[in-house]
């Protein structure tokens, strides 16, 4: 049983490549929460959907948001009477989240989440980090903002001093998840918004310490592969580089993957990790994510 911890865009490429190497079913996957919310009447849960959708073969990968070739009639007319919508929501998609909005009605998140991917015909288990609302706020220097606020809104743009976000419990199931693992593997999402919220809940680090873990850097050389974790983690002051990566994972972490082109970095994030994995990490087509997929696999004892 392998266990992944991930966010919404990064490990769900490498999600392609595992589930085309192993079965699915011996998969389980723990998803960031944070930056779940009610927009327009439904509830969102963007990295969760995101994962859905990469393991049902129906996400977008152009955008790693929403459902491949659907349309936008819902939203399109919502902008023609003068309801604009901060999220552009696809009508498939909508459809998805209205679902789970009527189905938390009922259940909670992680049973909701059960539901679909049942539905969807998987067999891996997708578990939310947490059943509980949670919140994020990103401090600028234009002021405290939403995180959708700051990612959409403002296109990332202002320059970010502070990411604050409030405690929630685990959702039941992950500990044990982690403890029944043959390893856990960090996806190469943002660490600061989509990693660390997870290692954050109650006895998940505790969990991870007793795991064989290997973590893929999210970092190329000083730069995120995507979107705004550089940022984030220069207003934490974290090295924007693997080896920043590799501190905030040290306390656990067994083995970092990180890219060639960082080979120059080995020796020192060797000194924090005792394992360091050199590949490349650019998953810009299935061959490249099985590759790295495989990588890893073969890398656990």
């Amino acid at each position: 049983m392998i266990t992944v911890l991930s966010g919404g865009t990064g490990t769900p490429k490498l999600l392609q490549g595992l589930k085309e190497i192993i079965d699915p079913a011996e998969l389980t996957i723990i998803v960031n929460t944070l930056e779940n919310d009610y927009f327009a009447g439904v509830y969102v849960s963007a990295d969760i959907d995101t994962v859905l959708y990469t393991m049902a073969d129906l996400i977008n990968e152009e955008l790693w948001y929403g459902i491949k070739d659907d349309t936008f009639i819902t939203h399109e007319r919502l902008e023609e009477i003068g309801c604009s919508e901060l999220l552009r929501i696809g009508d498939k998609d909508r459809a998805t989240k209205i679902q789970k909005t009527l189905l938390m009605e009922k259940y909670d998140l992680a049973k909701a989440c059960e539901i679909q991917a049942k539905n969807m015909g998987l067999t891996s288990k997708i578990i939310p980090m947490s059943n509980e609302h949670s919140d994020i706020k990103i401090v600028t220097d234009i002021g405290e903002l939403e995180f959708h606020d700051f990612l959409i809104k403002h296109r990332s743009e202002p320059k970010v001093l502070d990411v604050k976000f409030s405690s929630v419990a685990p959702a039941s199931g992950i500990i044990d998840a982690i403890n029944n693992s043959d390893a856990v593997i960090i996806g190469p999402s943002n660490p600061i918004t989509s990693i660390s919220p997870i290692l954050s809940l109650e006895g998940v680090r505790e969990a991870l310490k007793n795991a064989y873990v290997v973590a893929v850097s999210p970092i190329i050389g000083s730069g995120a592969v995507s979107g705004p974790a550089s940022k984030f983690m220069e207003a934490l002051n974290v090295d924007v580089s693997a080896i920043g990566v590799a501190s905030l994972y040290q306390d656990f972490l067994d083995a970092l993957v990180i890219d060639t082109k960082d080979d120059d970095k080995k020796v020192e994030v060797n000194q924090i990790i005792n394992k360091v994995i050199v590949t490349n990490t650019i998953m810009n087509n299935l061959d490249a994510k099985k590759n790295l997929a495989k990588i890893i696999i073969e890398n656990i004892p």
